[in-house]
Parts: C-alpha cells; sequence; structure tokens
C-alpha cells in the first residue's frame, strides 16, 4: 500500500539523520529489522535503492555513499529547514508515520479540527501545475452561492484553513477563495499564463494573515511584550520582519515589525490579549483600544 510505502520512505530519513555518519546497507537492515514498522521482509539492496531514489523526488533529500567508507549519509539535510515546501511535505508524513507507530496511544493524542476542503488540494495543485482554470461552486459566509471562473497562483494556510491566491475572472483582480467554502470544483481545459512577475513570498510579505491591499503602505509597527509572552514572540515571531529592539530582562520587550495595518494584524494582536501593548504607530493603537473598549461594552 502507498501508505506502508511512505512510511519506510519517512523511517529512512528518519534513521539517516539519526546517524547523521552514515550506515552501511547492512547496519540500514539491521535497522530495519528492529523498526516497529518491520513486516517480517527483509530490506533488499534494489528495494534500498529505490527508497534512495522516491525520497530525493519527494522531499529533495540526496543519498550518497561514501566510497572509502560504504556509509550511506543524507548530504543536505539542511534543506529540510531552508526549503518550506519540502519541510511541510515531510513533516506531513512524518506525523501519520509517528501516529501509526504509537497508534496504541491515540487516545492519549489530541489534534485540532482541520477544516473541511482539504480534498479539492490535489485538483487545485494540479490545476497549478497544469495552468489549466478551475470553474468553481462557492458559497459565502452570507449564504450567498456563486460559480467562479478561477486562476488559481497559489496556496496557502492560515489559522486552519487553506486558501487560493489567483485571478478570479468575475471580478478581474486576484482574490483569496478559503477551500472550506467550496461545494464543487472542476478543472476546465481553459488554460492561463502565470504573471511573470508574480511571487507569492513577496505578495505576502508585508503582511500577516492572508488579507492583502495593494493600496495600503508598510508602516513601522512596535509592540510591547510582557512577561513569558517574550519568548513566546522570540521563539514563535509574529512576522519575519520581526527585531527586537529593547528588553528588560523578565519584565517585558519591544519588538519591532515592517507591516501594512491589516485587519488579520489587528485580529492577531488582540488575540495577545494583555501580554502585549501597541506602542506604535498611534492609528494601530487607537484602533486596537477601540476593539477592547467594544469588547468590553458587550459585558456590561
Amino acid at each position: 500500500m502507498i501508505s506502508k510505502t511512505l512510511n519506510r520512505y519517512v523511517w529512512l530519513v528518519h534513521t539517516l539523520l539519526k546517524y547523521r555518519n552514515g550506515l552501511t546497507i547492512a547496519e540500514i537492515s539491521q535497522q530495519w529489522e528492529q523498526s516497529s514498522i518491520y513486516d517480517g521482509k527483509p530490506l533488499a539492496v534494489r528495494t534500498f535503492h529505490q527508497h534512495e531514489k522516491a525520497i530525493e523526488e519527494l522531499f529533495g533529500l540526496k543519498i550518497e555513499c561514501n566510497s572509502s567508507t560504504y556509509r550511506y549519509r543524507i548530504v543536505n539535510p539542511q534543506l529540510l529547514g531552508t526549503d518550506r515546501i519540502k519541510q511541510w511535505l515531510y513533516n506531513s508524513f512524518a506525523i501519520g508515520f509517528g501516529i501509526q507507530v504509537g497508534r496504541n496511544l491515540l487516545p492519549r493524542l489530541i489534534f485540532e479540527n482541520v477544516e473541511n476542503g482539504v480534498h479539492y488540494l490535489p485538483m487545485v495543485i494540479g490545476a497549478m501545475q497544469d495552468s489549466k482554470e478551475l470553474e468553481i461552486d462557492y458559497q459565502t459566509f452570507g449564504g450567498h452561492r456563486y460559480t467562479y471562473h478561477y486562476q488559481p497562483y497559489s496556496l496557502k494556510v492560515y489559522h486552519q484553513r487553506w486558501y487560493i491566491l489567483g485571478y478570479l475572472k468575475e471580478q478581474e483582480a486576484i482574490r483569496h477563495l478559503a477551500l472550506d467554502r467550496i461545494l464543487d470544483m472542476t478543472i476546465t481545459t481553459e488554460s492561463f499564463i502565470l504573471p511573470a512577475d508574480f511571487n507569492a513570498n513577496k505578495y505576502y510579505a508585508d503582511v500577516v494573515g492572508i488579507f492583502v491591499d495593494n493600496d495600503m503602505t508598510v508602516e513601522n509597527v512596535v509592540i510591547r511584550a510582557f512577561g513569558k509572552h517574550v519568548e513566546y514572540l522570540r521563539t514563535l515571531p509574529l512576522h519575519r520582519s520581526q527585531e527586537e529592539i529593547r528588553s528588560l530582562y523578565e519584565v517585558s520587550s519591544d519588538f519591532r515589525y515592517r507591516l501594512c495595518l491589516t485587519p488579520d494584524l489587528v485580529n492577531s494582536l488582540l488575540a495577545m490579549g494583555d501580554n502585549i501593548e501597541v506602542l506604535e504607530p498611534a492609528s494601530l493603537r487607537d484602533e486596537i483600544k477601540r476593539c477592547l473598549l467594544a469588547s468590553i461594552a458587550r459585558y456590561q
């Protein structure tokens, strides 16, 4: 089965990452027979080399043999820290592998619910690869239904929800669509050309979340974090432009960003509650204050 084969790929990657100096074929076979997914069949040399090729195709990880020691090792493990797509793909399979290995622990594993619509991902990716338009039956949160003709440029996940970014013909503009609001989807025979200057990372470079307004300018944003939330931001930055500019040991730290003042940014800051205070700009500070006062008013 495909799932068993993928588990073997993940097991092999995990094993070779654990033994950074490499392993011989005999040692790899011994590790295989001691593994929790061992199926009673020895790891043939031919099978190992098939796995080796598949791992490079899937994850970009290259396994090479040292001609003097006959040890195999992964020569570019840093790829999993720099290539976000490969990292995400490997982590996704690794989670599934871990769950299967520890399936007796399932009652002790708790997961967040994943939204509807993820079954459309292969179709969207296929349309992106083949540059084919999608016909989408879409329902908004207001209950209105539309049929869209859509050119998919990019995919992004944000707060457990998948979004497609692309050109929406009916609105003659680049728009986001949430996969969980899609009722039906088909790949059409109509082709499109991805704009030569489109870059997904650049498109989202100055925002938190998915909301992008080309009329907005980038501004300096400064927030003050308190207590343990300082370490939270240090280990999980709000945005890649984050810079710690002031620290008062065990009390607070100030962080600076270069961002557009989008609704997603406001919501992210509000979610931090009293763990942070917005210092700059004044307009953002006033907006956060207005939202907090409106929230307090609901409880009065």
